[in-house]
């Protein structure tokens, strides 16, 4: 801070050579467009401060130097423009007002920020963040000046912190300095929060109480994208600012399993006295012969062939159908006739052999989904899923005849989302094979292997169930007792690293070709999305993407770390 306090006065005429309209064109249309509140971190000159101030807003200009704010007030003496003497990671006096800010403006003060400190300022910043507010933060790159201490920033280590917090990534920006700095470039990333105040949550509790009903397919469509959203992220993707796409068969395959057990159970999904009330999707040859298959089997990463794959296929056809003429065209904006969910259908030929992994789920098209609404569901759908399902329930039993009605918690039952089974069995046996051939070591300590070894969940199966090939280390049974249901911590993961890139390639990469399919699939549909990801998975990706799911079931659930 040294040189903003001797050389306050040349360095505020330095920033304010340029118009913030030309430093900072690239997001000049993302900015709120309404008057609200901003805050203005690291606020210096005050020159954005009073561009804000002059479009309405009521800003607080956080600026730690004495002689910076003294400087800023007299140039920009703009009665919006609350000046307060505050800083980053502690940010206390904003925080102890009680503001909540429509948009964080973090120009060109992150790299001020220890690397050590960056966790709590970003957490601070979310704490003061309205739901859909932005947070907007850039990124100096280049030598620091003389008299100035800068840190290192990079873009990675922003998108994991604003994905552990729950914001989404709307726009990421590089740009050379606008000053003229020949050896100075700089990234802004904008970000923004899930809007559960003020228009995803209301418009959900709208389709989900309000909205007129003639059938559970609403109720149904908006469970499966709640469990898309909880489970299957990494397969959803970007449109723009505004959009996603889920793929349409992935929405089929969660329909369907979201129906089987309702169905096989005869539970009436419409009203009993109306004409017609078979069900559309429910067809001999597609979910009429799913019968026979357990719908555990109904996930990412299984390979079906011949009759069974024909009734799977014909299934998650006849869902689409459905789906596509019924709740995406009937759920709409209240008093509007805009649909909220869009579907883009492709046509997908009829295979006789396929695995269920995401380039034969988009095959079938995409679903688009408002991104507010997503990130609503991705955030809360621990919350949201069982008000659809308690009102899923009231609608079936207003469907069934008083001397054949069912009770709640059978209902409840039949709806019950199947989670995988607790079952190592299948690594266990991979890992004896492999014995035979050459040394193993435990994933967290490099102990050798000895016979009375473990399989581990790497991220604990009682918070997260998952039982996907990557999340299953072999361990030295006294370490796998010692972590039992703990969430590793960070370090002990990196630590890992090396072994368990080692593990994934020797077990499944270089195993039988669907093994390796396999793995690749559960992981890219279970894990999170990091903005470096590439079109094949590599296990470096994968574990990145690791990595990152525990940072978020982390701070999503609080878990005791190990």
């Amino acid at each position: 801070m040294n040189r903003y306090v001797q050389d306050a006065e040349a360095l505020s005429a330095y920033y304010e050579s340029k118009t913030f309209a030309h430093i900072h064109a690239d997001v000049l249309d993302i900015l709120p467009a309404h008057a609200g509140l901003v805050l203005d971190v690291g606020a210096g000159s005050g020159r954005d401060a009073a561009w804000f101030a002059g479009q309405g807003h009521e800003v607080v200009a956080v600026e730690p130097v004495a002689a910076m704010r003294a400087r800023a007030r007299s140039a920009h003496p703009h009665a919006r423009i609350h000046w307060c003497d505050d800083r980053l990671p502690g940010l206390t006096k904003t925080t102890s007002s009680g503001s909540v800010f429509d948009l964080i403006w973090a120009s060109a003060v992150w790299m001020h920020i220890p690397p050590r400190q960056r966790q709590r300022a970003f957490r601070k910043l979310v704490a003061v963040l309205k739901p859909g507010g932005k947070l907007i933060i850039s990124l100096r790159h280049g030598p620091s000046p003389i008299g100035q201490k800068m840190y290192p920033a990079h873009s990675d280590e922003i998108e994991q912190l604003a994905r552990a917090h729950g914001l989404t990534i709307i726009r990421i920006v590089q740009a050379d300095d606008k000053l003229g700095r020949p050896d100075v470039h700089w990234q802004t990333i904008c970000l923004q929060a899930p809007d559960d105040g003020l228009g995803a949550l209301p418009l959900l509790r709208h389709i989900i109480i309000n909205d007129q009903k003639s059938s559970t397919y609403k109720l149904a469509l908006l469970r499966v994208l709640a469990r898309i959203a909880a489970s299957a992220t990494g397969l959803v993707e970007d449109i723009d600012d505004d959009t996603v796409a889920v793929p349409l068969g992935l929405v089929a395959l969660y329909w369907v399993r979201s129906f089987k057990s309702l169905v096989e159970h005869g539970i009436p999904q419409k009203p009993i006295n109306r004409k017609g009330t078979s069900l559309s999707f429910v067809k001999k040859h597609g979910f009429g012969a799913l019968r026979e298959i357990s719908p555990y089997r109904l996930r990412i990463g299984c390979r079906f062939s011949g009759s069974a794959a024909h009734a799977v296929f014909m299934s998650l056809r006849d869902a689409l159908n459905t789906i596509v003429k019924m709740p995406a065209y009937y759920i709409t904006y209240p008093g509007e006739q805009q649909a909220v969910f869009v579907p883009h259908r492709k046509a997908q030929a009829k295979l006789d052999d396929f695995t269920l992994n995401a380039a034969f789920l988009k095959a079938f098209g995409d679903l688009h989904v408002p991104r507010t609404l997503w990130s609503a569901m991705s955030r809360y759908a621990s919350w949201i899923e069982p008000v659809i399902i308690n009102e899923w329930i009231d609608l079936m039993q207003s469907y069934e005849r008083a001397d054949q009605r069912t009770t709640y918690d059978q209902h409840f039952d039949l709806l019950r989302w199947l989670q995988p089974t607790h079952d190592t069995g299948e690594v266990r046996q991979l890992v004896m094979q492999i014995k035979e051939s050459q040394p193993l070591y435990c994933l967290w300590s490099g102990k050798k292997l000895k016979d009375a070894f473990a399989i581990d969940h790497c991220l604990p199966f009682s918070a997260w169930p998952c039982n996907d090939l990557w999340n299953l280390f072999p361990s030295n049974h006294n370490v796998n007792q010692k972590k039992s249901s703990y969430l590793p911590s960070a370090e002990s993961l990196a630590h890992s690293r090396e072994r368990i890139l080692d593990w994934w390639g020797l077990a499944y990469i270089a195993g039988a070709a669907a093994m390796k399919e396999r793995f690749i699939s559960e992981a890219q549909a279970a894990l999170p999305k990091l903005l470096s990801d590439t079109a094949l998975l590599s296990p470096e990706n994968i574990f990145a993407r690791l990595m990152l799911q525990r940072a978020q079931l982390k701070n999503n659930q609080q878990l005791k770390e190990w």
